[in-house]
């Protein structure tokens, strides 16, 4: 399989690429070594970890960083920010559509049954207008490329989409190792993201607040996977950071306690799951959420982001139909493209799925973080069988795709560059009035090689991303 290389064509640099490659000819192999060495220090200091679940050795890991910037031109970004914004419009709409009058289903572009029969729907969300008619405040859609001007969504991330502490962490640290780099390159900034999500969320606030939209953000606490991500997004905002155990209702308000007494809480940027969000709706035996949360919002007393029951547009099965919902909703033909999908709970879908597992992708539709998924190509043979055995008990559960070609940019390995398989997550911020797409977001890379999982609970990675200015 041949894979497009983003930095080197013919053994010359790509434009993009041709200023920060002559530099990187002129470094010492030592010094970037160094450098190396240098970036880990500064995330340890940082603390910039995560958690990885389901292993008996799991504890907090320092996320893999490489040094080499992945470049992208201002012509490729300016493409891909018209097509992800169009996308990030269209799944809102969706959103709104299916919790008020579902025309998509009553004109048959999709099956009830999708709908219907899926966990990620939230009946309690029916006929629920969130604030600004916004349900998906913050979004991460995760792309990949093929070639020069082929770029393919992989998946929707709708429900509490993270990362975005590691794009930001990783340009802090590149501009602290090498800040000459940024005098002779014009980079695009990101470093304003946190003030653009505050602004943003700001915007979203319910109709009764009075002055200043108060902010916080709810975590699950310490052992959560994220964590340093929530403690960050709070402190970069100045926003409060709490648990359910800081909060109470008060006089139809959701309020959280500090030094002054329990003051109420305008916007509540939650990083907990639907089912963990409100143990009266939800979950009764969840401690993680907060108690009548949701008749609060029900009401219309605060602002909850993302919306509950957003996490159906993450639905890979839902995925499959993204093409027909942008243009149902826009008008327009998707800009960008979705990666062919086949449901498994189709009888022909599964038979192909199951003759042809060695060279599919197969996932299930509300798996993330690299878990439950099968890539067929990287698989032994017992993996396969063992995988054919869960897909025919649950065929409902898995999507299949093809083994895409994904491009590759260089890492830095004993002095050298070295090509390994990347993502980018850009990270959208939505308001009543206006959609802003960061400029690069997260790009996360398979630090082993011919790896096509990226994902760091699997091994992978990440690196800054540059969009270049022009």
């Amino acid at each position: 399989m041949n894979f497009y290389d983003e930095m080197i064509e013919d053994g010359a640099p790509r434009e993009s690429y041709a200023s920060y490659h002559q530099w990187f000819e002129s470094q010492d192999p030592k010094l970037l070594k160094r450098k190396m060495v240098e970036a880990e220090a500064v995330f340890r200091r940082t603390g910039i970890t995560f958690n990885v679940y389901g292993k008996k050795d799991a504890d907090e890991r320092l996320i893999p960083f490489d040094i080499i910037p992945r470049i992208i031109s201002a012509r490729e970004w300016n493409r891909l920010t018209r097509g992800i914004e169009q996308r990030v419009k269209a799944i809102n709409a969706f959103l709104f559509d299916i919790y008020h009058d579902q025309e998509l289903l009553k004109a048959g572009i999709m099956p009830q049954s999708l709908i219907a029969n899926n966990e990620a729907f939230l009946p309690e969300m029916i006929g629920v207008t969130p604030p600004g008619k916004v349900y998906t405040h913050i979004v991460g859609v995760d792309l990949v490329r093929t070639g020069p001007d082929d770029f393919f969504v992989l998946e929707d991330n709708a429900r509490t989409p993270s990362g975005v502490s590691y794009m930001l962490e990783n340009r802090e640290t590149m501009l602290q190792i090498f800040p000459e780099l940024f005098s002779k390159n014009k980079v695009q900034i990101v470093g304003n993201y946190p003030q653009m999500l505050r602004r943003s969320l700001e915007a979203c606030a319910p109709p009764n607040c009075d002055g200043k939209p108060v902010i916080a953000v709810l975590t699950p606490g310490i052992h959560n996977s994220a964590y340093f991500e929530h403690a960050f997004l709070a402190d970069q905002m100045g926003a409060e950071l709490i648990e359910s155990h800081d909060v109470r209702i008060q006089k139809g308000k959701v309020c959280m306690r500090t030094t002054q007494g329990y003051k109420p809480i305008d916007v509540l940027y939650r990083r907990v799951d639907d089912d963990y969000l409100d143990p009266l709706n939800f979950n009764p035996k969840s401690i993680l959420g907060i108690p009548g949360v949701m008749d609060i919002y029900r009401a219309g007393g605060i602002t909850i982001a993302n919306a509950p029951g957003a996490g159906i547009a993450d639905d890979k099965a839902i995925y499959s139909y993204m093409p027909d919902i942008v243009k149902f909703y826009t008008g327009e033909k998707a800009l960008l493209k979705n990666v062919e999908t086949r449901r498994c709970s189709d009888a022909d879908s599964l038979r192909y799925v199951q003759d042809n597992l060695q060279e599919l992708v197969v996932k299930e539709v509300h798996g993330s973080g690299g878990y439950g998924m099968l890539v067929g190509p990287a698989s032994t043979k017992a993996e396969i069988a063992r995988f054919r055995k869960k897909l025919i008990s649950d065929p409902d559960n898995y999507i299949a795709q093809p083994t895409l070609a994904l491009s590759t940019t260089p890492i830095l390995e004993k002095g050298k560059l070295s090509p390994r398989h990347v993502d980018l997550r850009p990270f959208v911020l939505v308001g009543p009035d206006e959609i802003i797409t960061t400029p690069g977001g997260l790009t996360r890379v398979a630090m082993k090689k011919g790896s096509l999982v990226v994902n760091s609970s699997q091994g992978g990675g990440t690196k800054d991303t540059w969009v270049l200015e022009d």
